[in-house]
């Protein structure tokens, strides 16, 4: 069916066919591509002119701060990454509360030396876990039979075990650690820190749902000592839950001669920057909750004199009366 007036298919053939039509239609387009033309150099002149204008000049100490930075983009010092820690340095009147963790007092004094500024030195500090219980000392009770996570296990229960502080053991610690610090013990069930390896980011202290990790002093000749349990039940509980439990006896309270140790909410904790290491909390305490790392083996006791032969009585008996 064919429209009156209209030409056919083979009439719009001959007519695009036609080279006249073509040459005229080229004809029409040209002053369309030069306006287009003219239009957008014009826009790309002013998109230059405003960028000039309105452009960012950042400090070129930020790219000299970057490359001191280690470049783990770890967190732990509280910035998005090494270069956000950077700007942050550069943009600020001082370096108080500023450091790098991972690059250590060398890397910030690299970073005052380039800034002209001073930083504090401050000791290194190392993850440290603040459970005892073991499988041994803490038997589950329950299995999770979920994604096999702590924030989620955290979320729906309160573990596998009778202790509800304790650690949870399925790592999230140990995927967040960038620096291949902590692994899971799979015979005892908890996370282990290799101090050697350990930066101090505080990652970890961050991931875990139960607060269990947490920064301390490496303290002198790496020693420490911590009271490793979270758990605020009351004695008898606690115990039950865990052989390792501390049960808030108050012992090590009285033993610290240096007023490192507080009790509060059936729970003892040790503040390591009053702590002199002297250990006479360790030997104290029932349960065994406080750790000590590192300490060279206790020295055996010298063994009591034997008792004096009778007729070594005797003759001093005798002397005495002669006397």
């Amino acid at each position: 069916m064919k429209l009156s007036g209209s030409p056919g298919l083979m009439e719009w053939a001959k007519l695009v066919d036609n080279p006249m039509l073509t040459l005229l239609m080229n004809s029409a387009l040209l002053p369309a591509i030069g306006v287009l033309s003219v239009l957008g150099g014009l826009l790309a002149v002013i998109l230059f002119l405003v960028a000039r204008q309105f452009a960012v000049i950042e400090d070129p100490r930020i790219d000299q701060l970057e490359a001191i930075l280690p470049g783990a983009n770890c967190g732990g010092c509280g910035q998005a990454g090494c270069r956000a820690f950077a700007e942050f340095c550069v943009k600020a009147d001082s370096l108080e509360g500023f450091f790098c963790p991972v690059g250590g007092n060398e890397t910030m004094e690299k970073v005052a030396e380039v800034l002209g500024k001073t930083v504090q030195i401050q000791k290194p500090m190392v993850a440290v876990l603040r459970c005892g219980g073991t499988m041994e000392k803490r038997p589950r009770n329950t299995e999770f039979d979920g994604y096999p996570s702590c924030a989620v296990s955290a979320a729906l229960f309160q573990g596998e075990t009778g202790c509800r502080y304790g650690c949870l053991g399925f790592g999230d610690c140990v995927e967040v650690c960038a620096f291949d610090a902590i692994h899971l013990n799979p015979f005892t069930g908890l996370v282990e820190v290799d101090e050697d390896k350990c930066t101090g980011c505080g990652a970890c202290t961050v991931v875990c749902p139960k607060a269990l990790l947490e920064l301390r002093d490496k303290g002198r000749k790496d020693r420490r000592i911590f009271v490793s349990c979270r758990s605020q039940d009351k004695g008898g509980a606690a115990r039950k839950a865990c052989k390792a439990a501390c049960i808030g006896c108050g012992k090590c309270v009285k033993a610290c001669k240096f007023d490192a140790i507080t009790l509060e909410n059936n729970l003892a904790y040790i503040d390591f920057q009053k702590c002199k290491l002297c250990r006479k909390c360790v030997a104290e305490c029932p349960t065994g909750a406080i750790h000590e790392i590192n300490f060279p083996p206790p020295k055996p006791k010298p063994a009591a004199p034997p008792p004096p032969k009778p007729d070594m009585v005797q003759e001093a008996a005798k002397g005495a009366e002669h006397g």
